[in-house]
């Protein structure tokens, strides 16, 4: 069981299984370009695209420093043949981010820029299809770049060089020697945020023993010491309908090694360990855990029926409930339930969802940090009138885990879930 657990972690260092004020101030501030720590003389550029179809992350690499990027056209600026800065665009989704793109590329022509751009995913929502104007520019391909293509481009020559394909476009070439360009057009945005503990919530009761998703009680014991109060448990039924805490069935019987029926009863539930070592937690279970933590709060992911579960919880004063739903939503505020919009429904929302979110008394929303550069005006919107935003898919992209999140994005959000308490211990105590 100790080897599994091991593999475990692993393969959820890939991928986050949860969908699931003071004053703040935005600040820009000059940005200094990353520097490869690799020797001088390794002068390459590795650019990897990959389309929709690929089912994998895109990235490049200079001179030995590799970043993955995220959906819709990256922009990477060299300041010389070593620094860059860069930044993504969200063509897919945001109308704004073509505009923006457009914007930029002209202002790196006329500054006669050294320049690249590759796709992700789907970075092709219509909006790029036949645009005459990216065509006059000469970029030719990027101009009928199709859904869910790969694409690269680059200049180092001097001279526009564009590939497409169905799946991945994969390039490696010798950055000539730069001139140094200072010029810079990403200025990093950062903000300003007092801490509090109440930013942080543990997802699926935090990690424990480098394992994720356990949605146990030694979870809860071992995060609660590290500094978490706010804590997460995905709530599903057993067969007789008795309510548990586990992410899925399949997950669960792979995290015990159960081999009957599932869903499981009750009964059987309680019987076994997740890996042998941490146990399970019924509601009883719950209830027990947070009547002897009155400082913590319980926010449930995966049920959707506010008053059935409030009514059942030891204190709905200190219950946050993701709810998936406007209908739910509007049933949590009839009945004073806390309640945390999920992103489907609040991106479903027509017309005014500030709005909306007031008439319901909806203080928190839950959603992807994958979304963020698309929906940056929404976010600041959602900041101003003191909602708080958590972001999840923590952990899901190479390198933007708990601390990236902490350092880039905190501030234009309110919170994240976390896996791992990587905090100030002695941050301020906040109410929900």
């Amino acid at each position: 069981m100790k080897n599994k657990a091991k593999i475990a972690t692993l393969a959820f260092m890939c991928a986050n299984l949860c969908i699931g004020a003071s004053d703040i101030n935005l600040i820009e501030t000059e940005f200094t370009p990353i520097t490869s720590a690799i020797a001088i003389n390794e002068k390459t550029v590795t650019l990897s695209s990959h389309g929709f179809l690929a089912q994998q992350k895109s990235s490049f690499t200079i001179s030995g420093q590799t970043e993955h990027i995220e959906r819709g056209l990256t922009v990477i600026h060299f300041n010389s043949d070593e620094t860059f800065e860069y930044k993504t665009y969200d063509t897919y989704s945001s109308p704004e981010a073509v505009d923006k793109l457009l914007l930029i590329l002209k202002q790196l022509q006329v500054n006669k820029a050294t320049f690249a751009i590759l796709a992700h995913d789907s970075a092709v929502n219509g909006a790029l299809n036949s645009s005459a104007e990216l065509s006059e520019m000469g970029f030719i391909k990027l101009g009928t770049l199709k859904s869910r293509e790969a694409y690269v481009m680059y200049n180092f020559s001097g001279v526009i060089t564009e590939k497409v394909n169905d799946r991945s476009v994969i390039i490696s070439e010798d950055v000539p020697d730069l001139s140094k360009d200072d010029k810079i057009y990403f200025p990093r945005i950062t903000y300003e945020f007092e801490p509090n503990n109440n930013r942080y919530i543990a997802h699926a009761g935090g990690e424990i023993n480098g394992v994720k998703s356990t949605n146990s009680k030694n979870a809860l014991d071992e995060n609660y010491k590290k500094g978490f109060r706010l804590f997460e448990l995905d709530i599903i039924e057993t067969l007789d309908k008795k309510l548990v805490a586990a992410h899925d069935w399949d997950m669960w019987a792979r995290f015990t090694d159960y081999t009957g029926a599932l869903p499981p009863s009750h009964s059987e539930f309680m019987k076994h360990k997740i890996y042998g070592d941490y146990t399970t937690l019924d509601l009883k279970g719950i209830n027990a855990w947070f009547k002897a933590h009155p400082d913590a709060t319980l926010v449930t992911d995966k049920v959707n029926d506010p008053v059935a579960f409030a009514n059942q919880f030891i204190d709905k004063s200190r219950l946050l409930m993701e709810l998936f739903s406007p209908m739910a939503v509007e049933e949590a505020s009839q009945h004073g339930i806390n309640a945390m919009i999920s992103q489907g429904p609040l991106m479903k929302i027509k017309g005014d969802k500030i709005q909306w979110l007031a008439i319901n008394n909806v203080k928190h929303v839950a959603l992807s940090r994958r979304i963020l550069s698309a929906q940056n005006k929404l976010m600041l919107q959602l900041r101003d009138e003191g909602i708080k935003v958590y972001v999840y898919n923590v952990n899901f992209d190479p390198g933007k885990d708990e601390k990236y999140v902490q350092e880039n994005e905190i501030g234009l959000v309110y919170g994240m879930y976390a896996d791992k308490w990587v905090f100030d211990t002695k941050v301020k105590k906040d109410s929900k």
